[in-house]
């Protein structure tokens, strides 16, 4: 692991030059995908099946995935798994069911009736990866907020395979409540999502995670269609002192580690005999791991020990970092919250450990990376929904505000503006 030592501003100048350097854009991943969106404009349907024959070799027939196939999918797959998913269900809506807002309206003043209306969106296009795993747990926190929230119609994605659709993504669907399901995958799918094709309908939103060239199609899409993010690598960030556990800090960050060549894994600690231990734990483990090639990867391009001076100072450096996953491995850690500014999502204590977010405690686990969670939040409820504002005005409320409403129209140069209002009492 690459080591970071100083005081806390030379650390935070050396992280601030290290996010600068990875958001810059790739300018021929931009270039590919912008081709991509383009031919599948033109070409519809034909163009997606030339790119899954082109990247996924898989020669499609049809790219709609019919009931009959979720069904026998869900059938094949183990009870104990089954069970998994509905108790992670059960959670998930119990947890986002909270977030539901609703309408609102007031009638402070005579005459006057100000008010917000929560509408759902219509439809909702999920991108659900493939490729080296089966994530059948991201289908269900994409869609289930939408469930909640009252998204008419939900269209899920997903890149195609020579064995199909793993039955596991089939049945974590079916369970969640998807309305239909085509096999496509990358940018291509990003782009039938946004503009439509014979087969393939024109959804209102995009959500979920994906490669790069995902990220980059849901980036060149937005204006035309809505997106829940921009998401990035995985990453974690762990703050920890010396009472903490090295074995479950190394293994926590592996387990961020093992998704991608390109994951960041960060411990920040006040404890250079902790940071010893978490190195020389890491190593150990890494030994039985079965994405050991992937995870090592990225713990030896990517991940940082970070030495602080005191623990005030942990937490201003992991607040620069605004980790997607934060853990806390603190005495008390609780006592901590308010000292965390910006994160995805917050773990406090030994044993909430970060899968048990990805999986299995109801929160949400699509989340800002690269440090976009100083304004961005967690996928949720909200995300599937838009707001109407209402105002209704009788005669004589209005005629009480006229006068102001003109004064500041014509002191905008906007006549027409004060005109609307003044003549309704001519």
């Amino acid at each position: 692991m690459n080591w970071l030592t100083g005081s806390t501003t030379e650390i935070l100048t050396a992280l601030k030059a290290e996010v600068k350097l990875a958001q810059e854009d790739n300018q021929e991943i931009e270039e590919q995908v912008r081709q991509i969106i383009q031919q599948v404009i033109q070409n519809g349907d034909k163009a997606l099946k030339n790119y899954s024959k082109k990247f996924d070799q898989v020669e499609l027939k049809d790219l709609f995935i019919s009931k009959e196939t979720i069904d026998l999918g869900y059938k094949r797959v183990e009870d104990e798994v089954i069970k998994a998913l509905e108790a992670a269900k059960e959670n998930i809506v119990s947890y986002h069911q909270k977030q539901k807002q609703h309408d609102f309206m007031d009638t402070e003043k005579p005459g006057v009736l100000r008010g917000q209306l929560v509408l759902p969106l219509a439809r909702v296009g999920v991108y659900v990866p493939g490729g080296t795993a089966a994530y059948p747990s991201s289908v269900l926190m994409n869609v289930l907020p939408a469930k909640i929230a009252g998204v008419e119609e939900i269209i899920m994605v997903t890149p195609p395979s020579v064995d199909g659709i793993p039955d596991v993504i089939l049945a974590a669907a079916k369970i969640a409540g998807v309305d239909k399901i085509f096999q496509v995958g990358g940018a291509q799918s990003i782009a039938a999502l946004a503009y439509g094709t014979e087969t393939v309908p024109k959804v209102d939103k995009i959500v979920g995670p994906g490669n790069i060239y995902v990220a980059t199609a849901k980036k060149q899409v937005f204006g035309t269609v809505g997106i829940d993010m921009i998401a990035g690598p995985s990453e974690i960030g762990i703050i920890a002192d010396e009472t903490a556990n090295p074995a479950y800090i190394a293994a926590d960050l592996l387990s961020q580690a093992e998704h991608d060549t390109l994951a960041r894994a960060i411990l920040v600690t006040d404890s250079n005999q902790l940071a010893e231990r978490v190195e020389k734990e890491i190593y150990r483990q890494l030994e039985t791991l079965p994405r050991k090639e992937i995870a090592k990867q990225a713990i030896e391009n990517h991940g940082m020990i970070i030495i602080a001076s005191t623990v005030a100072a942990m937490f201003t450096i992991m607040n620069e970092i605004a980790p997607e996953h934060l853990e806390v491995q603190l005495l008390d850690p609780i006592s901590y919250l308010h000292e965390i500014k910006n994160a995805g999502s917050i773990f406090l204590g030994d044993y909430a450990s970060e899968p048990v977010g990805d999986y299995f405690s109801g929160t949400n686990h699509v989340l800002p990376t690269s440090g976009t969670a100083k304004f961005y939040s967690p996928l949720g409820v909200y995300d599937f929904v838009k707001y109407s504002q209402v105002t209704y005005y009788t005669k004589e409320a209005l005629a009480q505000a006229k006068d102001a409403i003109a004064l500041l129209a014509r002191k905008e140069g906007l006549e027409a503006h004060a005109r609307a209002v003044e003549y309704r009492f001519k």
